[in-house]
């Protein structure tokens, strides 16, 4: 097969572009490549009436106010919505599909509604992992899809609960199976033995990469990344972690974490040469992000050691003899000494879990990176945290210069901010602040210059989500059924406090002139305001 030279260097105009534009899709995670979750959507409500449940659990439409549409989802859902084409893209868990199709295996759902009416296009069935890695399957929580797909050029492109990443069709079948993938129906099916017969609301799988099938990655939970574009090439986490029991020895330590495909064959073309398995504290979730700096396009990976690194997209090319191996421009350790070592000695992970009587609040001690690396004006930002099981303990939120290279650790610090907990969350960076929140359910709003505080608000809910800045408001959802609209600006004003009628894990986004909101079982369209 010729293997079509890869394109880089475009992608820094076009994803330049996309993110001036008002009234716009939000075709990926963070809505541009740079993932700053912030959009330029204009006249969008602080709050609406996410009505009531009838006996027996439907929704009431009649008790709805100003929302366009609902779509059920499963029981649990974590993948953003995306918008693009004129049809919003999300993953779920099976459980909300009752035909003999979908048979509620605890597997995945990838699917396509249209954008007007909340119809459905079509649905990709992902049964549950059915192999072995480190001696049992490793999506036996029933997560569903995690990953907020990626759309580009009328192709979807979305990390499995089964540590795949998948190619889709964004028309689905409507168009005919356009191949070269013809294998859906054994794809989606329970057993692989019958595979199911395809419909025209089946999707339309154009190509495959298996990851755990290349042993390439042993995934620890979840396989949740959201599946990075640059020119040609696909960046994705692999999700590589340690064994599911702690005694045990990780059981890919050599396998890459970051890797490379082209994005129009699914080959893969490069991966990190780092080795973090043998560091890695726990899992690896951080969804990768692009920098542009000097005139280069950097990808900005949050590592399960702690360390966020910098590689150059440019490097991402295959050799004579296989995948190469990327370029590492830079990296900064994200977990300052004291988060490291007491008393000279290294601290125990998993002294910092919520089961050990140990740990409180200001429990100091190492963390990965879950959140995405932000990249603004040259700055990133990024804070380190934990699997929400972990609980609560100290964290740290850094701000430091991309421009340099080699070690910045000590080098590009600008500011570093301790009063913050440990966190999932993706920062947002607008109007010279940063918003970001902690799983303790903080909202803190800092100086982007120099990360003096300007004002928090303790919700008192577990935050999973990240804070969402458009027109002129900052919306995060909790845990516990809400979400929280302020001002944005300096001064603290919450304008709403919303009950949702499930919890609110994913981030709020908007895109031409509707705010998505989605619970862990239901996506709201939400309709924007008249113009003023």
């Amino acid at each position: 097969m010729r293997i079509l030279p890869l394109r880089i260097g475009a992608c820094c105009a076009v994803a330049a572009a996309a993110a001036a534009a008002v009234g716009a899709d939000w075709p990926q995670w963070g809505g541009s490549d740079a993932r700053n979750m912030v959009s330029s959507e204009k006249n969008l409500p602080a709050t609406f009436g996410p009505g009531e449940r009838r006996p027996g659990g439907r929704m009431d439409p009649s008790t709805l106010r100003g929302v366009k549409w609902v779509v059920q989802l499963g029981t649990q859902s974590y993948g953003n919505p995306t918008v693009a084409g004129g049809r919003v893209f999300v993953g779920t868990n099976d459980a909300c599909w009752s035909d003999q199709r979908a048979q509620r295996t605890g597997g995945g759902v990838v699917m396509c509604v249209d954008e007007r009416t909340g119809r459905l296009r079509w649905r990709l069935l992902v049964p549950r992992f059915k192999g072995k890695v480190y001696g049992s399957g490793f999506d036996d929580m029933k997560l569903g899809v995690c990953s907020s797909p990626t759309v580009e050029g009328g192709r979807v492109y979305v990390v499995t609960n089964r540590g795949e990443v998948l190619c889709l069709d964004a028309n689905g079948l409507e168009d005919g199976n356009g191949g070269p993938y013809r294998d859906e129906g054994r794809f989606m099916a329970t057993d692989p033995n019958k595979p199911l017969t395809l419909r025209r609301g089946d999707a339309d799988i154009l190509w495959r990469f298996d990851m755990i099938g290349e042993k390439i990655s042993a995934p620890h939970d979840a396989a949740n990344c959201s599946v990075l574009i640059c020119g040609d090439v696909l960046f994705v986490n692999t999700a590589n972690g340690v064994h599911r029991m702690p005694s045990e020895p990780n059981p890919m330590p050599d396998a890459p974490s970051l890797i490379a495909l082209d994005k129009r064959t699914g080959k893969l073309v490069a991966v990190d040469g780092e080795r973090l398995g043998w560091r890695v504290f726990h899992g690896q979730w951080s969804s990768p992000s692009l920098a542009r700096v000097g005139g280069k396009a950097l990808v900005l990976f949050g590592g399960g050691d702690g360390v966020c690194y910098a590689f150059d997209a440019a490097s991402a090319r295959p050799t004579p003899t296989g995948p190469g191996t990327l370029k590492k421009v830079w990296w900064y350790d994200c977990n300052p000494p004291e988060f490291r070592f007491r008393d000279e000695q290294p601290i125990d992970y998993w002294d910092g879990d919520r089961t050990r009587a140990t740990v409180r609040k200001d429990f100091k001690g190492p963390s990965e990176i879950i959140a995405t690396p932000v990249c603004h004006k040259g700055r990133v930002y990024v804070a380190v945290g934990r699997d929400p099981e972990h609980g609560e303990a100290a964290g740290i939120l850094h701000c430091f210069d991309a421009t340099k290279t080699g070690d910045l650790t000590k080098t590009a610090r600008i500011w570093a901010y301790k009063g913050i907990q440990r966190s999932l969350s993706t920062v947002a960076v607008a109007d010279g602040l940063v918003y970001a929140a902690d799983f303790a359910g903080v909202l803190h709003c800092l100086h982007a210059e120099t990360g003096k505080l300007c004002w928090l608000h303790r919700t008192g809910q577990e935050t999973w989500s990240s804070p969402f800045v458009a027109d002129g408001k900052v919306y995060l959802g909790t845990q516990r059924r809400y979400l929280w609209t302020f001002r944005a600006g300096r001064q603290k004003k919450l304008l709403a406090r919303t009950k949702m009628p499930a919890a609110v894990p994913a981030t709020p986004v908007a895109a031409n002139g509707v705010l998505y909101v989605m619970t862990s079982r239901l996506l709201y369209a939400v309709a924007g305001t008249k113009p003023k």
